[in-house]
Formats: structure tokens, C-alpha cells, sequence
């Protein structure tokens, strides 16, 4: 294991806080979590009885990407879209608290707001209850989005894409904003649906697909059955005109490819050494790899900051983000366990 060396680490973090804003653009939500103890069953129904202790609300999807780079001490704008309902408020409400604008997020009466309640005990998640509007975006709303998008594109360093497949994705919106952003010189990170056609992607900077999400993309585009995670790679960064990819492999690491590099792909193992929940650590991911290649750093250097603030996330209980001084802790104990 070639992990990144503290100077650097360090060097690329003290970074962070002299970026310009980053925009993120994405589907938005609140996270509900409802924590208890089971100590019987329902006479009503074979289904547990629980006993709630505890109640959290935490940004959701491409929300919690922003509340992950502010956190790690990145500025950040969110742009979204919600419904007209109370969690809308509540969303906006949390937003304000963290310290986020809401100018971006954008009303839409024929939708609800995506709201993800998970009701869970110490040991383990009974049930997940969604609510939310998957269909794309009408034309109104996508004007009202754009419109609010005009305000952001000069005053921002990079776009995030977080596509959760909930309707506001479409290929307009894709090709306009990396088009814009590219034009400026500016880079355009997505972390993609398996739901979207994979063409809406095509020509952004880095994809950040999960090895499943990978294998479906692949599929689209014609290649079938591909296992191997090289020629996955090669695939997408051909066929989408990227220029970087991160694929995250789960317990097996992330396999990155750079073509404006040496186009050869590496393959860094996990830094997770306890994993408690996996919520949210693709957003986590997502965010500090952003903010990394922003900073400067190089794809490797950048994966493996993100590796080891997904390592910190998926060590806490719910939708969670990861600060400085937390990582800095993290890959100390990491270079430890390599020495």
C-alpha cells in the first residue's frame, strides 16, 4: 500500500479554505433517522416493536455533498429542487443552520420533497420509508433552475453533479452546465445514476461511478457482461470523453484512471477500518475528491483523501460528514497500521 505522504496530505487540506466556491447541482433531500430499542413483537402484525430513544434530521443527497465540503472547509452552493411542502422548509431550515444559502433551491408545487426516513436499532436498519417525485422536471421548473444558475457560474471554481435519478438530470441541464464550466476552464466532477442515460455525462472531467453503477453504464453503451474493472474504465472514459475516473470498489478500494496522466489504471486499496453505515459515504467521497483535485492535487493523491474521509463516515451511525482534524487523525492511525 503506497499511501500519500503526511506533508502532502496536509499540504492539499491547508488548501481547501483558499478555493473559490464550489457549485453542486443535484437532487436534494432530507435524511430522518429513528433510533431505538426492539424488546418485542407486535401483537398486531409479526413485525418488531420500537422503542424510539433518539430522532435526527440531516441534509440529504447532493445537499449532503455541500454540507460534506463545508465541513471540510470548502465553500459551497447548493441547487436542487423541492416541493412546496413542510420538509421543503425543513430542508431550507437545515440548510440556513449549517450555514448554507438556499438561493438555489428551487419550489416545484408538482413535487414532493425526497424524504428518507430510517428507522433503525444499534444492530441493525428495520425499514426505510421514501418520499419522493422521480419524474423529470418540467420546462417551467427547469427555466426557474437555470435562471438561478445564471447567478452562480462566474463566482464558483468547479461544479459537482450529484445525480441521485429523481428528475432534475436531464441531458439539457447536463450539456448546458458542462459546457459553461468547461468553457471557463473550470473541472466537472459527476457521481452518476444508474438510472440516467450515460450519454447526459459525456465530456465531464471525472466520473466517480460505484463498480455496479460501472458495470450498467457499460451496459448502455453496448459493452455486456464486462467484469473486469480495466476494461470498465477504458470503456467509460472512451465512450464519455472523460478525462478522469474514480470507480469505489467497496471493501476492495477504488480503481482510478487518469488519461491526462498516464491513462494506466491504479487501484488503491480501502482505508476503512470499522464500518458502521455506508449512507452518504459516495457523497463524502464525491466531496473531498472534488475539493482535493481542486486544491491541486494529482487523481491519486485526491483518491486517497477521499478513501480516507469515506473511511471516517462510514465508521458513524447515519448520513455523517468528516472534518479536517478528523482526517488528519484518520490517515494517522492508517500510516500506523501500514508501518
Amino acid at each position: 500500500m503506497s499511501l500519500i505522504e503526511k506533508g502532502r496530505f496536509q499540504q492539499i487540506l491547508a488548501g481547501f479554505s483558499k478555493l473559490k466556491p464550489i457549485l453542486v447541482v443535484g437532487d436534494i433531500g432530507l435524511d430522518k433517522y429513528t433510533f431505538g430499542e426492539v424488546k418485542r413483537i407486535s401483537p398486531e402484525a409479526p413485525v418488531p416493536v420500537l422503542e424510539v430513544s433518539k430522532e435526527w434530521m440531516k441534509l440529504g443527497l447532493a445537499a449532503n455533498v455541500t454540507d460534506n465540503l463545508q465541513s471540510l472547509g470548502v465553500q459551497s452552493t447548493i441547487c436542487g429542487v423541492a416541493g412546496e411542502d413542510k420538509n421543503a422548509s425543513l430542508l431550507e431550515d437545515l440548510l440556513e443552520e449549517q450555514g448554507l444559502k438556499t438561493w438555489g433551491v428551487v419550489r416545484s408545487s408538482e413535487r414532493m420533497t425526497t424524504f428518507k426516513e430510517r428507522v433503525t436499532t444499534n444492530v441493525q436498519q428495520i425499514c426505510r420509508v421514501d418520499y419522493e417525485t422521480k419524474s423529470e422536471i418540467n420546462k417551467d421548473v427547469y427555466n426557474k433552475v437555470m435562471n438561478r444558475l445564471e447567478d452562480f457560474y462566474k463566482e464558483h471554481s468547479m461544479l459537482i453533479i450529484e445525480d441521485y435519478g429523481k428528475g432534475l438530470i436531464t441531458e439539457e441541464l447536463c450539456k448546458t452546465l458542462i459546457n459553461k464550466f468547461k468553457e471557463q476552464g473550470k473541472m466537472v466532477a459527476i457521481d452518476p445514476s444508474r438510472t440516467t442515460p450515460p450519454k447526459y455525462y459525456r465530456g465531464a472531467d471525472l466520473l466517480k461511478p460505484n463498480y455496479l453503477e460501472s458495470q450498467i453504464i457499460a451496459e448502455t453503451l453496448g459493452f455486456r457482461n464486462v467484469k473486469d474493472v480495466n476494461e470498465l474504465a477504458n470503456i467509460l472514459v472512451d465512450k464519455l470523453e472523460l478525462s478522469k475516473i474514480v470507480i469505489t470498489l467497496g471493501g476492495d478500494g477504488m480503481a482510478l484512471m487518469d488519461r491526462s496522466a498516464n491513462g494506466k489504471l491504479k487501484i488503491i486499496p480501502t482505508a476503512a477500518t470499522e464500518v458502521f453505515d455506508v449512507s452518504g459515504a459516495g457523497d463524502t467521497a464525491i466531496s473531498a475528491i472534488s475539493a482535493a483535485l481542486n486544491a491541486g492535487a494529482t487523481l491519486e493523491e485526491a483518491a486517497w483523501i477521499g478513501n480516507c474521509a469515506s473511511g471516517v463516515v462510514v465508521g458513524k451511525k447515519g448520513t455523517a460528514n468528516v472534518t479536517q482534524k478528523e482526517l488528519l487523525a484518520y490517515y494517522d492511525r492508517l500510516a500506523a497500521q501500514i508501518k
